[in-house]
């Protein structure tokens, strides 16, 4: 692991309890691995984090866009979802800092995508912890607000379950269905993959720590496995 004042250059930070952002840092299988090594993972810091970034998030759109309700939900739905969080996480170089068991370091499929992304989760409740509100406001408009205007120009904000049933029904005349095809993990971190069919065509599988996101990521999937739309 390197050291944290090198994270903290890169984020342009600098804790008063550095603690805090080493903590944020600790999964839980690098604690099981090595009991004693330090007092906490970082789920409960992720936990508080998840709900201030979609708080600042909220509050930038409400304030920016004068958009309806709906449109507005998958505008936030585009920037705090794995996919955008892990991307945040590969852009700061998070990955070179987490603390994980020698299974996990292998890893580098989708689970290491959602612990990228729940990473950034940890450290942003670690800076509010910190420094407050302003600084995780400071923090989420410089490495994740910064990629909304593509979001937006590209429509990459597209609720792809939808839009994968307006297609399937005007292309084919058949609503598509969605079925669990496996679910894993304690019930704390549950993920779960689904597929979505065509009649008794598996179009596409995805996978999420819900059934409605990995749903989504189906769909995505789906779009892109029929060439329907370039989502």
């Amino acid at each position: 692991m390197k050291n944290l004042s090198q994270l903290e250059e890169i984020l342009n930070l600098k804790f008063k309890n550095q603690n805090l952002l080493r903590q944020a840092l600790v999964h839980r299988s690098y604690l099981n691995e090595n009991p004693g090594s330090f007092s906490e993972h970082n789920e409960r810091l992720e936990f508080l984090g998840d709900a201030v970034l979609e708080l600042v998030v909220t509050d930038h759109l409400y304030k920016t866009y004068q958009k309806p309700e709906g449109e507005l939900t998958a505008l936030r739905a585009s920037l705090v979802n794995a996919n955008a969080l892990s991307d945040v996480a590969k852009n700061i170089g998070l990955n070179d800092f987490l603390l994980l068991s020698r299974g996990e370091q292998k890893d580098i499929g989708k689970a290491r995508q959602y612990i990228l992304a729940n990473a950034v989760e940890a450290v942003i409740g670690a800076l509010y912890i910190d420094q407050g509100y302003d600084s995780v406001k400071k923090f989420v408009s410089d490495k994740i607000l910064k990629i909304l205007p593509l979001i937006i120009d590209k429509k990459l904000y597209r609720d792809a379950k939808s839009l994968f049933q307006e297609e399937s029904q005007g292309r084919v005349g058949i609503t598509p269905t969605y079925e669990v095809l496996k679910e894993w993990g304690p019930d704390h971190a549950k993920h779960f993959t689904v597929g979505v069919f065509l009649g008794e065509e598996l179009v596409a599988e995805g996978e999420g720590t819900s059934k409605q996101e990995a749903q989504q990521a189906a769909a995505e999937e789906g779009l892109k496995a029929k060439g329907w739309n370039s989502f």
